[in-house]
């Protein structure tokens, strides 16, 4: 649901857009930090905010790091 919003951003076209591991922070909503496989060998870390469920809004991305592999750890950011 973020892709788009992505691709904006890092000013980018992705052919690949899979998820591979994520973990979750809870907050106001949750924020979800995600590795993404955006081509064969290159990854993205993204991090996006879904609002409670009350507030009507889909999840926004809230940041990214490019430049990332596969082995890379998924971290807080």
């Amino acid at each position: 649901q973020v892709k788009s919003q992505f691709e904006s951003r890092a000013n980018t076209n992705c052919h690949v857009f899979t998820a591979i591991e994520y973990r979750t922070q809870v907050v106001a909503g949750i924020m979800y930090f995600i590795k993404v496989q955006v081509a064969n060998d290159d990854y993205v870390h993204l991090k996006v905010f879904q609002s409670l469920p009350h507030e009507n809004q889909g999840p926004s991305l809230a940041a990214f790091q490019t430049g990332k592999t596969r082995d890379d750890p998924l971290t807080y950011f």
